[in-house]
């Protein structure tokens, strides 16, 4: 608003006249004494040594701090190579296990094809020999009971047709044919 107000002024003509002290002195004049004032007194209290040594801490402060993230930094990345070693090992070692599993399955599949295999060919075997032996028994059922029937039919002939003086014949023909041979 004084700005306007002096705007305006100049704008009308009037003409502005700056205050002074003792005839000289001027506000700019103060303004740059009590600078120089405030200078010497921050000198004298040796406040930009203060300020300095604050800074120096600081700065060794933010120092230290980055060393301390530096050295972090590079235990970080040891560590990381270390996990990334382990994890390749651990990759290989899984890889392996794979590889070992797969051929072990495969030995197991194949030798269960050939146990499979072998039972099949026992179980084959032992049908066909129950088989053959079913065979075996019916053909000696069969041949007994043929030889029974053909032995109660003969000797129901020879006693229909021979009677004792028949048979007297016959058995001194039986002793003499076991004595010749």
């Amino acid at each position: 608003m004084a700005n306007l107000a002096l705007i305006l002024s100049e704008a009308a003509g009037e003409t502005h006249v700056e205050p002074a002290s003792f005839g000289f002195i001027d506000a700019t004049v103060w303004v740059s004494i009590a600078m120089a004032l405030f200078i010497a007194i921050l000198l004298w209290k040796k406040v930009p040594a203060l300020v300095a040594g604050m800074l120096d801490n600081k700065i060794a402060e933010i120092s230290k701090q980055l060393k301390e993230a530096e050295q972090l930094r590079l235990d970080a990345e040891a560590l990381k190579a270390e996990y990334e070693a382990k994890l390749a090992d651990a990759a290989k070692e899984a890889d392996q296990m794979r590889i070992r599993a797969e051929a072990e399955a495969e030995t197991l599949v194949t030798k269960a094809k050939a146990d499979a295999t072998a039972l099949i060919a026992r179980r084959k075997q032992m049908a066909e020999d129950r088989i053959a032996a079913a065979e075996a028994g019916a053909l000696a059922e069969v041949r007994a009971a043929t030889a029974k029937a053909a032995t109660d039919a003969a000797a129901k002939l020879i006693a229909d047709k021979h009677d004792a003086g028949a048979d007297k014949a016959l058995v001194d023909q039986a002793i003499a044919g076991v004595a010749k041979g």
